[in-house]
């Protein structure tokens, strides 16, 4: 694609929907966006499937790719063998390759539905195809000269480790995303690199190192790492993570996440995870009170839609309408199966509402004590057992079609 009006103004775009937490010369970038550039993402393989968290970063790079520039998907597939300890207290697990090709492929699947690969406007690589390769001796002469220990224990990703104790393997993750960049720049000259706002460090040592080597100006834009109003961590619920896989949290689950977003965030999140014009995204900000459900309708519709189809997000929309209606929609409330058997022999229910919902016992017991247990639209009694297929409800909002399985 050739200049444009549309590519000119990508960083506008992304400034003013909220992705623009900090960027290394601005005005440069900006400038520089004006003209088709290549620039790269790096994902955590830690997962077969990517999370509610790694949306934004989706977004962010599918803004770019529909303004014309090529994106890099770029699997850490040599950094996880190590560890990464951006952000963390402890070191992470690390993965055997076996585990990261299987996640890969899944990542993959994923970005495929967000982003076009087709002629190069994508690519998805794996950095263990050149981070393995390395010769010890050689990176120490030519990459780790470039780099003061002094300076690389004053940055943030290595502060909150350092009273954990940080280990050697994990002091080299800066020189290896660095020379991420670098090798990027040379083989496929990459000239931007993006991420969270817990890689900054990184990313800037990555700009650093290619100006020490190559003595060209690269760039860094960094979007911040959301939290709800309330301060939950984006992506959270009790139950756990928010997958896009639709394996491990449901079309329907997932849509129930976007629907029940706190009214605070309804405008900001329309912004970032959709791409609805912002005159749309402020009209539906700016509804109040009853009238905001519509916007919250909105935002889980889209979202849904675009991870997981129109189709599916319909069926997730039809169901959560007809289930708080009391009108029906079971056939399409998540699933929870029993061995028919067990089911026929009569269930605890606090057994089956813990089992069915990922709850613990002890809450189960809570939430059917406090009268906020449902089978079939009616009260759940402690000491009550199910024998025979329900629909269960916990408090208003959680559904589980319970079904026999042979």
């Amino acid at each position: 694609m050739s200049s444009s009006a549309a590519t000119a103004s990508v960083f506008s775009v992304l400034e003013e929907r909220g992705f623009v937490y900090q960027a290394s010369d601005a005005a440069g970038l900006r400038a520089a966006l004006a003209e088709p550039r290549t620039l790269y993402w790096g994902i955590d393989p830690t997962a077969p499937s990517l999370h509610v968290g790694n949306l934004l970063g989706i977004m962010a790079v599918a803004h770019f790719q529909r303004a014309g520039h090529r994106v890099i998907g770029l699997v850490g597939g040599g950094t996880a063998l190590i560890g990464d300890p951006s952000g963390k207290t402890s070191v992470r697990a690390v993965l055997t390759p076996e585990e990261i090709a299987t996640n890969l492929e899944g990542l993959r699947r994923q970005l495929e539905v967000q982003l076009d690969f087709s002629s190069g406007r994508a690519l998805l690589l794996n950095n263990a195809d050149w981070l393995t390769k390395l010769n010890y001796i050689e990176f120490l002469r030519d990459i780790g000269r470039h780099f003061s220990v002094n300076a690389m224990l004053s940055a943030e990703v290595y502060k909150t480790r350092l009273e954990a104790g940080l280990n050697f393997i994990e002091l080299n993750y800066m020189l290896l995303q660095a020379y991420d960049f670098l090798h990027l720049f040379r083989e496929l000259h990459c000239e931007l690199q993006v991420g969270g706002s817990d890689q900054w460090s990184n990313c800037l040592a990555g700009n650093d190192l290619i100006r020490r080597t190559e003595h060209a100006d690269t760039y860094t834009l960094v979007w911040p790492l959301l939290s709800t109003s309330s301060g939950a961590k984006m992506g959270k619920t009790e139950r756990g993570t928010v997958w896009l896989d639709a394996n491990r949290t449901s079309p329907y689950d997932f849509y129930q996440y976007w629907i029940n977003t706190e009214d605070a965030d309804v405008e900001r999140f329309l912004a970032l995870f959709t791409f609805l014009p912002m005159e749309r995204v402020r009209e539906l900000g700016n509804l109040r009170e009853a009238q905001l459900r519509e916007a919250k309708r909105v935002l889980a519709w889209e979202v849904t839609a675009q991870v997981h189809g129109q189709e599916a997000a319909r069926e997730a929309e039809e169901t959560s309408a007809a289930l708080f209606s009391g009108a029906g929609g079971a056939e399409h409330a998540p699933a929870f199966s029993v061995a028919a058997p067990t089911l026929a022999a009569g269930v605890p229910a606090h057994e089956l509402f813990a089992d069915a919902f990922g709850k613990s016992r002890r809450e189960a017991r809570e939430v059917i004590r406090g009268g906020g247990a449902y089978a079939d639209g009616q009260v759940v009694q402690l000491g009550q057992f199910i024998s025979r297929p329900a629909l269960l409800r916990w408090g208003k909002k959680d559904y589980r079609q319970i079904s026999p399985i042979d």
